[in-house]
């Protein structure tokens, strides 16, 4: 029996389980060979990672809505952060959402404006004249973003593309008819890239809520619990203690009340 072309065969979306190490193996790449012009290379990279990800190529709308039901492509709504401009199918691969959701609330926090999305997931026979055969709209991996008006918007957006297709989690390209920005999201990579930020984050947080202290004659961790806020059961936890004793000049991290 033959088997369907892999780019064609319907997939579940990627659980965000997947190990940072796998960008972090990731050969660096200079920002400098960065430039957002786009290139046959470009293109050969997005298609492989569709490709990689088993993504089909979305053919009709009536196929676009069987994926939304199936729950392969998600919503993408407009929010605080974010604006759809003439979007008929604002649905697009889960961890593109996330990206989108992230990209949005920095943006607005950087330059004081919505991201502007101007295109998601397009079927292949409601791709525009100018599309490019090779176009990876129709997987829902695909991200067109207006370009903005204001320059503090511009130079911020083209700094974190040039970072992010430097460390291979996107292909960024700046067209100019019309003036926008194509961003494809390497799905694995950029799972990867979140779980290794919210890692950091938690290992950042821990640190933050405690602090060091050094034992003095006639403390006890009750009276250091009490002095502080905090449980014995909570310093025993954070230190590591099988019990209760202590002693002098010991260093113990002590939990943060909040």
């Amino acid at each position: 029996m033959t088997r369907a072309p892999q780019s064609r065969v319907p997939q579940a979306p990627i659980v965000f389980t997947a190990l940072a190490a796998m960008l972090l193996a990731a050969p660096p790449v200079s920002l400098r060979a960065q430039s957002l012009r786009g290139s046959p290379a470009s293109l050969d990279r997005q298609d492989a990672a569709a490709r990689r990800n088993d993504y089909t190529f979305i053919r009709t709308p009536a196929q676009l809505r069987f994926f939304v039901k199936q729950g392969w492509l998600v919503r993408v709504p407009p929010s605080a952060d974010l604006a759809l401009h003439g979007v008929s199918y604002p649905y697009a691969r889960p961890e593109v959402a996330v990206f989108l959701t992230r990209l949005s609330a920095q943006y607005h926090a950087a330059c004081g404006r919505k991201l502007v999305v101007t295109s998601l997931t397009r079927p292949e026979d409601r791709q525009p004249d100018n599309a490019s055969a090779r176009s990876v709209h129709p997987t829902g991996m695909a991200i067109d973003i207006r370009y903005s008006t204001s320059r503090a918007c511009r130079v911020w957006l083209e700094r974190v593309l040039l970072q992010l297709e430097g460390s291979r989690i996107v292909e960024a390209t700046r067209e100019h008819y019309p003036p926008h920005f194509h961003v494809a999201v390497f799905p694995r990579r950029y799972a990867s890239y979140v779980a290794m930020l919210e890692t950091r984050r938690a290992d950042e947080a821990t640190r933050i809520a405690s602090l060091s202290y050094k034992v003095r004659t006639g403390d006890s961790l009750w009276t250091i619990a009490v002095k502080h806020g905090t449980t014995v059961d909570a310093l025993r936890q954070l230190n590591d203690l099988n019990d209760s004793r202590i002693f002098p000049g010991q260093v113990l991290e002590v939990p943060l009340s909040h």
